[in-house]
Parts: C-alpha cells; sequence; structure tokens
C-alpha cells in the first residue's frame, strides 16, 4: 500500500535509492528495463541480503553485470521467468514511478497550502494594525516561508524532471518487451498469439475494403523422425530455416507465424487463392533446395520438405473457420504423400474439386 504521508525523509531516501539504481544500470551498460531497474533498487535498499551477497560477488570478481547475469539474478531473486511477469513487473515499475509523482506533487502542494495560510495570517495581521517591531517579524517569516517555497519548487521541478525521463524510458522498454512477447523465442518471428490478433485485425480489414485474404498452413514432414534421429538442437535449426525461408518469401502486409510445434502459418492480404498456391509452392521448393549440414561436424544430413494447405477466406466466415479448413487442405496434403501443395479447391467437397492420391 502506497503511503499517503509520505515524509521529506522518505522522500529522499527513496529518491536516492532510485538514483542508485539507475547509476548501476550505467556502470553495467544495462538497458533501463524496469526488471532490471527493480533488481539494482532492490540491491541498493539492502532489503534482499541473499541477492546483495551475490551481486557483491559478481561485482568482486569481474566489476560488472552481464545482461544474461542480471537476467539470471532477476529469475532467481525477483521471480521473473517468463514474458508476461516481465510485462507484469514492468507495469509495477510504472505503477511505483506514478506513486513516487503523485506523492512528490502532494508534499508540494501540502507545502503550498502551508504557505497559503501563512499569506493569508499576515494579511490578517497586517489589517488589524501590528508595531514596527511585529512587522519586521512579520516580514523575517514570510521571507524565511517564501524561500523555502523556492525550494520546494525546485526540488520538485528537478524529481518532475527525472521522472519524466524515468517513465520514458519505462514507456520504451514496455513497448520492446511487447513486441518481444509477439515473437516466438527459437524462430523470431511472429507467435501464435501475435497471428491470432492479427489475422483478426486482417479479417477487419478484408471486410470492410471488400478485399480478399488467403491463408497458408504449413508443416515440416517427418519433423519428429528427424527430431529424434538428429537430436532437438539440430530440430530447432530445421525451424529456424523454415522461418528464414517464410520471411524471404513473404512480402508486404505478408505475415508468418509459428503456429505451434513443427507447423508453421502465413497470412496474405490482398491475395486470391491462385497467387496463394503459387507462394505455397514457392516456399515449398525452396525449402527443399536447402541441404541441412550438421554444424557441429560438417555432416550431410539431406533435405526437408513442406506440406502445405492454402485456403481462401469467405466473406462472413469467422477466423477459426478458415484455420480449419486450411487445416483440412493441410492434411490432404500430408495424406496425399506429403512435399506438395494442397488448396482447398482439391478438397473433395469443393466444388469442382478433384480426389486427393
Amino acid at each position: 500500500m502506497v503511503n499517503k504521508h509520505l515524509t521529506e525523509f522518505d522522500f529522499e531516501r527513496a529518491s536516492g535509492f532510485a538514483n542508485a539504481a539507475m547509476a548501476l544500470l550505467k556502470r553495467c551498460h544495462l538497458p533501463a528495463f524496469p526488471v532490471y531497474y527493480e533488481l539494482f533498487y532492490t540491491y541498493a535498499t539492502g532489503a534482499n541480503p541473499d541477492l546483495n551477497a551475490r551481486v557483491n560477488q559478481i561485482f568482486t570478481q569481474s566489476g560488472t553485470l552481464t545482461a544474461d547475469e542480471a537476467s539470471a539474478l532477476c529469475e532467481q531473486f525477483l521471480e521473473i521467468n517468463n514474458m508476461d511477469e516481465k510485462l507484469r513487473a514492468m507495469s509495477r515499475a510504472m505503477s511505483r514511478k506514478i506513486s513516487d509523482v503523485n506523492e512528490a506533487i502532494e508534499f508540494a502542494m501540502a507545502t503550498a497550502n502551508s504557505y497559503s495560510g501563512s499569506l493569508q495570517q499576515a494579511s490578517g495581521d497586517l489589517e488589524s494594525g501590528i508595531d514596527d517591531d511585529a512587522l519586521k517579524m512579520l516580514s523575517s517569516r514570510l521571507l524565511k516561508e517564501t524561500r523555502r517555497m523556492q525550494d520546494m519548487n525546485r526540488r520538485l521541478e528537478a524529481q518532475l524532471e527525472n521522472s519524466r525521463d524515468d517513465i520514458s524510458l519505462l514507456q520504451r522498454d514496455l513497448d520492446e518487451v511487447r513486441k518481444e512477447s509477439m515473437l516466438d523465442p527459437l524462430t523470431k518471428i511472429p507467435n501464435r498469439k501475435c497471428f491470432d490478433e492479427q489475422l483478426d485485425l486482417e479479417l477487419e480489414s478484408a471486410t470492410r475494403d471488400e478485399k480478399q485474404l488467403c491463408l497458408l498452413l504449413l508443416d515440416i514432414d517427418r519433423f519428429k523422425a528427424f527430431n529424434d534421429t538428429y537430436g532437438h538442437l539440430t530440430g530447432d535449426q530445421v525451424l529456424r530455416l523454415v522461418a528464414q525461408v517464410l520471411k524471404a518469401n513473404l512480402k508486404g502486409r505478408d505475415m508468418p507465424s509459428r503456429f505451434g510445434g513443427e507447423e508453421f502459418v502465413a497470412i496474405l492480404p490482398e491475395t486470391e487463392l491462385n497467387g496463394a498456391i503459387t507462394i505455397a509452392n514457392m516456399i515449398r521448393s525452396a525449402v527443399q533446395a536447402k541441404e541441412l549440414l550438421k554444424r557441429s561436424t560438417n555432416e550431410k544430413l539431406g533435405r526437408i520438405t513442406l506440406s502445405v494447405g492454402v485456403a481462401q477466406w469467405r466473406r462472413g466466415e469467422k477466423a477459426a473457420q478458415l484455420i480449419e479448413r486450411a487445416d483440412k487442405c493441410l492434411y490432404a496434403a500430408k495424406s496425399g504423400g506429403r512435399n506438395q501443395v494442397v488448396s482447398e479447391r482439391e478438397l473433395p467437397d469443393a466444388p469442382g474439386s478433384i480426389d486427393v492420391a
């Protein structure tokens, strides 16, 4: 709970901790991510002796803290171990900074009210008439109060300036983490969450502008067997390769995403079915053309292939319906022998469809 009666001592103490945290961030050349800020703020307060002992040990050994070491400390001592928690931590840091600003303003307002009361009292004394000695005392008191008010204003101005800079950094870092939360950590392309949000936006746009839209659903053929044979690290290399091919062959507003496991998906706005089939075959051919090498031994691992399902959005249908139809096309491509593209035109229940071998 925020203390509504923050004393001047508390204010100075909290500001000192904040300044120490920022100084440590600069010393270690770490970005001003709120999680790192919280780490060093906690260190500055000495509230966690185990944290301080570990940080002091690292400083003694190397004189600084790397980003990896800072992240590990955050996970160990701040219990920040996933992107959602990082976002919550950022929100808490932002709330604390806003609370600091509000408390500084409240303190300044209390000082201003006190000054206003002094002026009103002085005005009453002057109206009632006072002698020369009392006037001198009154003038001295008002001068002292005025100087105190001026000093408070200068301190408030400096505090607000620092807080403005800190909040600006927090906002920038929040934007960066939000972007990071939308990326698949392995392949560095948009993740399922990002895909779901973007598909809804693109369907709204297609509905509004009466445009076409297609969806590709792609699956790496026999990926489990590949993983079992060569190991998960090599499997990760394959996933990154497919992601790179997708990015290289998709342009403009086209967006690739990792759908889950060895499945990928691509949104193709303003694209009709024939164009989407052409793009799907380009991607399939580009992946098949890549010969895999095991980096540690330069052993040739052969080639991988993709099966691709292609569906075109129909007016009025929901995202789930479009995804389901693309998934049926993908299943047809897999069951038909793999390493091929199947569109909704070729599904058994499609008008003028042909049987899939």
